[in-house]
């Protein structure tokens, strides 16, 4: 099979979110000496954009979301052994986490991955975060981006004190912000003085990508 149908394949693979043909077709391109980094580029990223892509138009649901970025993971899972040391260039780093008092994480997860699958090297803090571990860890790994999740009302609060946290501690200046959750909107996030708000995974990935400049 020529190199540009095999990547031409991976990337339909992606689109129709079939994990396990991924694999197969990821692996039967290394095997032919395909450069892992261009089947990352060339394959799956591009599958994971037309994903995304057909998502934005309404043509594509939530389950076929996730089913795309479930197809591109298992794909770059099979890469990564051999992407070490190779440079790979990231969007950005996204630290993200759920605050304290707050246990919910699928929507949080469901956005580390399309952030990851997307380009962004993301490291998730999990849930029930203090917000002075959201400070140190923007001290410690230096991210271009801050997700913050809350989702009860109850708990929401603590995004502004993470913001007022960062800003004591002068590092406000030094990473953008995202919210999300669903009590969340817009005013709560101009409100709060972040840099942005993200109501679901797609429009997480459209704004980090602006905040690091690469729209």
């Amino acid at each position: 099979m020529a190199n540009e149908e095999l990547l031409k394949n991976i990337t339909e693979a992606v689109v129709e979110g079939e994990p396990e043909l991924v694999v197969e077709l990821t692996e039967t391109a290394i095997s032919e000496g395909i450069e892992p980094i261009m089947i990352l580029n060339e394959a799956l990223t591009k599958g994971i954009t037309i994903v995304g892509d057909y998502f934005g138009s309404g043509h594509y649901y939530l389950p076929d979301l996730l089913l795309g970025a479930k197809a591109m993971d298992a794909g770059v899972k099979k890469l990564e052994p051999l992407l070490v040391g190779t440079v790979r260039e990231f969007y950005g780093k996204v630290l993200m986490g759920t605050v304290q008092g707050d246990l919910h994480e699928i929507g949080k997860n469901i956005v580390g991955m399309m952030l990851k699958t997307s380009g962004f090297e993301v490291i998730d803090l999990g849930t029930d975060v203090p917000a002075s571990k959201f400070v140190e860890k923007v001290k410690e790994l230096k991210p271009d981006i801050l997700g913050i999740s809350a989702l009860l009302t109850t708990t929401i609060g603590r995004q502004k004190e993470i913001i007022e946290l960062l800003l004591e501690e002068g590092l406000r200046d030094q990473v953008k912000v995202i919210i999300g959750g669903a009590p969340i909107n817009g005013a709560w996030a101009d409100k709060i003085g972040a840099d942005g708000y993200a109501e679901d995974a797609l429009s997480s990935v459209v704004i980090a990508k602006k905040l690091v400049g690469r729209a």
